[in-house]
């Protein structure tokens, strides 16, 4: 399958958890002067427009970084208020960066990005953004399955499906399993909704047994009967720091 597509909720409560999680792991893996790999295995189309009716039909960038953004939830100095800065000084004030994009703003020109992305027109959209980056049109599990232990060693995975495949919530523990296996000083981050039917519990516990750090949020629903009433990410091999960053989210996101 593949109907989803992020433009809808791009800067949404789910993102800004994700990305501010993101962002703050590769500011301080670029604070070592070694080179470093990232891979993503759902890329999308790494640039947003937040003005699109798309964006705005669901209300979920209103909600999200917009409402942040108001209400000061990300510091002048934090990594993905720097990224995200960076983004619209040369796309405009209503741009959002994708987790590709928000990585490209820490990478360093000896630093490799691989990204996988299926959808036919997010794939041409994730080329023409991110160019120099390696951008695979293939099943992500299968790319970073092929890449790693990838060249160079040090890096970062993020595993971010759109679970609309519903067969993710069974495979990805393995994989993930599987690659940490290959790949043991990588850092990991799997993205995955709360819902509020639990269907994602025995994956997160499974994947969070590994030894990983494991962060969720909650949320209110945006709208009667909409399933995702959280965000979380579990990381393997978490880099120095990351706890307080997610300590700091929860209090924020605990108080709307």
């Amino acid at each position: 399958m593949l109907s989803y597509q992020h433009a809808y909720h791009a800067g949404n409560l789910a993102d800004l958890h994700k990305h501010a999680l993101l962002a703050s792991m590769l500011a301080y893996m670029v604070q070592k002067p070694k080179p470093l790999s990232y891979m993503e295995t759902h890329a999308g189309r790494a640039l947003y427009d937040l003005s699109d009716p798309a964006a705005i039909r669901t209300g979920e960038a209103e909600a999200g970084i917009n409402r942040a953004l108001r209400e000061g939830w990300l510091p002048p100095d934090h990594p993905l208020a720097a990224a995200l800065a960076a983004t619209r000084a040369q796309h405009g004030d209503a741009a959002y960066p994708g987790s590709p994009l928000i990585a490209r703003h820490f990478l360093r020109p000896d630093d490799r990005m691989d990204l996988a992305e299926l959808h036919p027109a997010e794939a041409e959209a994730l080329a023409a953004v991110m160019v120099g980056a390696q951008v695979h049109r293939q099943d992500g599990l299968v790319m970073a399955n092929a890449l790693c232990p990838p060249v160079p060693r040090r890096g970062l995975l993020l595993v971010d499906p759109s679970y609309e495949v519903k067969s993710d919530y069974r495979a990805i523990p393995a994989f993930i399993r599987k690659i940490a296996r290959k790949w043991n000083v990588g850092t990991i981050a799997l993205w995955y909704p709360l819902l509020s039917d639990a269907r994602h519990m025995a994956m997160a516990d499974e994947v969070a047994g590994m030894g990983a750090l494991r962060h969720e949020v909650r949320f209110p629903a945006l709208r009667p009967g909409h399933n995702m009433v959280g965000s979380g990410m579990i990381v393997v091999n978490p880099p120095f720091g990351l706890e307080d960053e997610a300590a700091r989210l929860t209090a924020i996101l605990a108080a709307i």
